[in-house]
């Protein structure tokens, strides 16, 4: 009995030990996945439902090219009928009323060409390219969109983190503040009430790192929904400490940004696109108030067993007959639709030239816009430089005068907090001179996965 339960005992620390090491395999290999910057704009670009969506709609563009080719193709149709006929009926095969009886088959090959609809067919063609290539311009101005998206949430997630490093660096500061208070408090060279000041400065900061951990984790989540990534758990991006780079541009005279924003943005192309299609529309309605014509050739046999003395192969060969011609049709009065359809494009043409040229004055605007909006943030970073600079002289002033006991602690915290929101605003300045960095970027033609950071 002895022995058994050594059995068990040994079989059930084998069973604890193959459970631990499988929960530790497990554990390590579900590491959190650090994904760079890079990685998220080229991961969005591939499986954002938009881009997918825009996707499709370049397919369906294509689909409707090939539908434009296929009316240059002749149309071709079989038919075939069996039909058995009792009482008094037509025999198909010798035309004659049978009292009777009788099987009857009939088939037949028709085929029809368009010799001419006044050019429509092929402006129908040129048109499918003109839509096909402004569906590519709206997939691209999709991709640069979920680029800049998906960098200024990033950048988002790197300010927080870099703000909860700000309030955590500053809280292991106040924690080492309230030993060393507490040892001049216990030694009567400071009263109590610096301590407690202390003390509330350090509850303060813990409130504060809360809402700086849980703005770190909103963020995360709002990217992880931008790229579809639902394993949340997981998903954290790099800790790279982006740098202010291609500040040149800035320096590009705002002429030849929206020289280049003219050539490379897709908004101009897609209204330029929209004002070809109107063209093209308004010659398909022109065509329709010419005649067409059309070419038609049929072949047709029939079969009947009421005429019992002709075999089915000969009967096939002796009653098939041939049927050819041309078709003329000119539209004379047709309610004047063909006529108000002219003019219904002639006023849609005229609105996307509207349209075009609204465009091109936006584009010049939100170029203007980027334009200042950097010059602006990029003061802003300067001024917080400054300011971050000066607090710092401040506070490291303020801190050596408190280790001696020449400032009381309210004064002190005061410094401290000054000092916080110093290094959290040169976080922000810094992180927003970047990111309007990239929209120029952007305006300037770089490829929304060659944006420089």
């Amino acid at each position: 009995m002895e022995d058994l339960l050594n059995n068990d005992n040994l079989i059930m620390k084998k069973l604890l030990l193959i459970g631990v090491f499988t929960i530790t395999f497990f554990a390590a290999n579900a590491q959190v996945k650090n994904w760079t910057l890079q990685e998220c704009v080229v991961y969005a670009l591939e499986n954002n439902i938009s881009v997918k969506q825009s996707e499709l709609d370049v397919q369906t563009t294509a689909l409707e090219r090939s539908d434009a080719v296929g009316n240059f193709l002749p149309s071709i149709n079989a038919s075939a009928s069996v039909s058995k006929t009792t009482g008094l009926g037509l025999n198909p095969v010798t035309n004659q009323l049978e009292n009777r009886v009788f099987l009857s088959a009939n088939g037949g090959v028709n085929l029809g060409y368009t010799l001419f609809d006044g050019l429509r067919n092929v402006r129908q063609v040129q048109r499918a390219d003109i839509s096909q290539l402004a569906s590519q311009y709206r997939l691209d101005k999709m991709k640069d969109d979920i680029a800049l998206f998906v960098a200024n949430s990033y950048l988002q997630v790197l300010l927080n983190k870099a703000n909860l490093e700000v309030v955590l660096t500053q809280n292991d500061v106040t924690k080492n503040q309230i030993v060393r208070t507490q040892q001049l408090v216990d030694a009567g060279s400071i009263p109590r009430g610096d301590l407690l000041e202390i003390q509330a400065t350090n509850a303060s900061e813990l409130q504060r790192i809360a809402v700086a951990e849980n703005a770190v984790q909103i963020s995360l989540i709002s990217l992880a929904q931008l790229l579809l990534i639902k394993d949340y758990a997981n998903f954290d991006i790099a800790n790279d400490d982006f740098n202010v780079v291609n500040e040149e541009i800035a320096e590009t005279p705002v002429n030849t940004l929206i020289e280049s924003a003219k050539v490379n943005r897709q908004e101009i192309r897609i209204a330029e696109s929209q004002v070809a299609l109107a063209q093209k529309d308004i010659q398909i309605a022109k065509g329709a108030l010419l005649p067409t014509v059309n070419a038609f050739f049929g072949y047709d046999t029939r079969y009947s067993d009421g005429d019992i003395t002709t075999p089915f192969n000969q009967q096939i060969y002796l009653n098939d007959g041939i049927g050819y011609g041309l078709s003329l049709s000119v539209p004379i009065l047709n309610g004047f639709r063909a006529r108000n359809n002219v003019s219904r494009s002639k006023i849609n043409l005229d609105r996307t030239q509207f349209q075009l040229e609204q465009a091109q004055l936006d584009l010049e605007s939100n170029v203007y816009q980027a334009m200042v909006d950097v010059r602006g943030s990029k003061r802003a970073y300067e001024a917080a430089q400054v300011a971050f600079e000066s607090q710092e002289l401040a506070y490291t002033y303020a801190k050596d005068r408190y280790d001696v006991g020449r400032t009381n602690a309210f004064d002190f915290s005061q410094s401290k907090l000054r000092y916080d929101n110093a290094r959290i605003e040169i976080n922000r300045t810094k992180y927003d001179y970047i990111f309007k960095l990239k929209v120029l970027e952007l305006y300037f033609g770089v490829d929304p996965t060659q944006l420089k950071f």
